[in-house]
């Protein structure tokens, strides 16, 4: 082979080389590179990801530092109504006692009472997880009621309430395990740990006895008591009551579930110590059988019975409710409960202000309920401006 033949295929060899040796160069390079970037890339991300839990973190304990400082609520009722508002008053302040009636004798709450002699957990079941901070999925765990066999009617929160009061042999502190455990944005209390029942007595002179005896003739009833007497309440349900900066009454039914918290006679007095504003949360609708025909300042006549003093506020809905719940409603018998001039007139001459706004919300657009956001805010208002003045 020629000399020259010769140098050009060295030449040539070399080139090869060395484009061999910087391709391969390159894909190292590129393979390093690569490999730089995605740990970077996790190293921004483990950051990104450390920072925002960090701010998640210093968010939850802003929140929870503004709920601390909200204002102290004791809230007197039971039955939908109060977890109602409840749910509402949770988003505002975590210094919430709910205290509610045990005179509930029907569906599963009944069958308990009457075969274990348990005080009856429904309502304080529906309160606990009203307070509770993810109530929806805890509503649906806990309201899961079973359909066959002997269990067949309970719930489970209810049965589960049954097992910790028979654990402990006190209905008191199964409420307060039950709190503790959910881990609920305020209290629960029953009023009294006391077998009471609700007693009635007609413009006829009859008598009549339990809860729903009672909610079916409430329009002829003329006098409401509890049996025994000389009920006690739980010590703290007065100590909430003393501590409170705005007391609610309701919303909720008139004589089974807001009036039985004031016929404990210890409460009604203490409340009427109370210097705080004291406020009833008319319902939206009469309620068929027990509140046919009553008028709002009717309500409100039957609280300050009960209670010994009327309250300083009522808040009545002003709001409007859709024809055709209007129309289904009216076929049941229940009525809106909104003032007239004559309500005014008599609320005036009884002292208490009136205070209106748009209060319902619809629920699947079949079901009226109040909203409890809205009510809230108005509590929190009124309690932070009393507050200033």
């Amino acid at each position: 082979m020629l000399p020259q033949a010769q140098g050009y295929l060295k030449r040539t060899g070399l080139v090869i080389m060395d484009s061999i040796l910087a391709y391969i160069l390159g894909l190292l390079t590129a393979l390093i590179m690569a490999v730089l970037l995605r740990f970077r890339e996790r190293s921004e991300f483990s950051s990104f990801y450390g920072s925002s839990r960090k701010k998640m973190a210093a968010i939850s304990r802003a929140v929870e530092y503004r709920l601390s400082m909200g204002p102290y609520v004791a809230a007197l009722g039971g039955g939908t109504g109060l977890s109602t508002l409840l749910r509402g008053l949770k988003s505002f302040t975590r210094n919430i006692v709910a205290v509610v009636t045990v005179t509930d004798e029907g569906g599963s709450s009944g069958r308990l009472r009457e075969e274990w002699g348990v005080l009856p957990p429904g309502d304080v079941r529906n309160c606990i997880v009203a307070l509770a901070e993810n109530d929806s999925a805890l509503r649906r765990l806990l309201d899961f009621r079973f359909d066959r066999g002997v269990l067949a009617g309970h719930s489970l929160g209810n049965l589960m309430l049954l097992a910790i009061s028979e654990q402990f042999g006190d209905f008191r502190r199964a409420v307060e395990e039950m709190n503790n455990l959910l881990a609920i944005r305020g209290r629960v209390l029953p009023v009294t740990t006391e077998a009471v029942s609700l007693v009635a007595e007609t413009a006829a002179g009859e008598r009549i006895k339990g809860e729903l005896s009672i909610s079916e003739h409430g329009s002829e009833i003329r006098k409401i008591w509890l049996e025994p007497l000389d009920a006690r309440p739980v010590v703290d349900v007065l100590r909430a009551i003393d501590e409170a900066e705005i007391i609610v009454l309701g919303p909720g039914s008139l004589f089974t579930s807001v009036i039985p918290n004031l016929l404990v006679s210890k409460v009604a007095e203490r409340l009427r110590k109370a210097a705080v504003p004291k406020v009833y949360i008319c319902n939206l609708m009469t309620q068929p059988g027990e509140t046919d025909g009553f008028s709002l300042a009717g309500h409100v006549k039957w609280i300050a019975s009960a209670m010994g003093m009327p309250p300083d506020y009522v808040i009545a809905n002003a709001g409007e409710i859709p024809p055709h719940l209007m129309e289904k409603y009216g076929k049941e018998g229940a009525l809106p409960l909104v003032a007239t001039d004559r309500d005014r007139e008599e609320l005036e001459e009884m002292g208490c202000l009136l205070l209106e706004g748009n209060f319902v919300q619809i629920i699947d657009s079949a079901l009226l309920r109040h909203d409890g956001q809205a009510l809230s805010h108005l509590l929190i208002r009124l309690c932070r401006e009393l507050k200033e003045d």
